[in-house]
């Protein structure tokens, strides 16, 4: 596949599957995938969900590692690297503040965004120097779509349908 897009790179472009997202009740939403895989989410009780499902802001912790978790997984096999064991953790810190559109102390709007956001990889594998492992995971993250997104500004389109 790689040969094909040093070829052809305009074949490398592609629409990514939607994420539908409907308003359940209360503060659940329901997200889809065009697969039919579903998601439901929640707020924590303190800013009125039910506290019983996962929010929105831990699908894009568990996006960020699942997409560098795969693409670790991805690389080591096209290396030739044998994993024993990979485990990929996403943690992030945000001021509640931001998403309640409150202001802090001299009067700034709070970001709504993790302030604060870091991945650890644990991960094993069979006869492979701990630099070549370490070289590896550093590719993996430029090329993970997920961290990209984050590490970059991408424009972001709203289109509002009133009905």
């Amino acid at each position: 596949m790689r040969k094909l897009f040093e070829r052809r790179p305009q074949a490398a472009l592609q629409a990514d599957a939607q994420a539908i997202a409907r308003w359940d009740r209360n503060l659940r939403v329901v997200v889809t995938h065009e697969n039919g895989t579903m998601i439901v989410t929640d707020l924590p009780a303190e800013l009125g969900g039910a506290d019983d499902l996962v929010t929105p802001s831990w699908l894009m912790r568990a996006g960020l590692a699942t997409c560098l978790a795969t693409r670790i997984a991805m690389e080591a096999a096209e290396r030739g690297v044998v994993l024993k064991s990979l485990e990929v953790r996403a943690e992030s810190r945000s001021d509640i503040r931001g998403i309640l559109s409150m202001t802090d102390d001299v009067g700034q709007p709070v970001s709504a965004a993790p302030r604060h956001v870091q991945m650890a990889v644990r991960v094993s594998a069979e006869n492979v120097a701990e630099e070549t492992i370490r070289s590896l995971i550093g590719d993996c993250v430029r090329a993970s779509p997920v961290a990209a997104a984050l590490e970059t500004s991408i424009p972001l389109e709203l289109r509002i349908d009133i009905q």
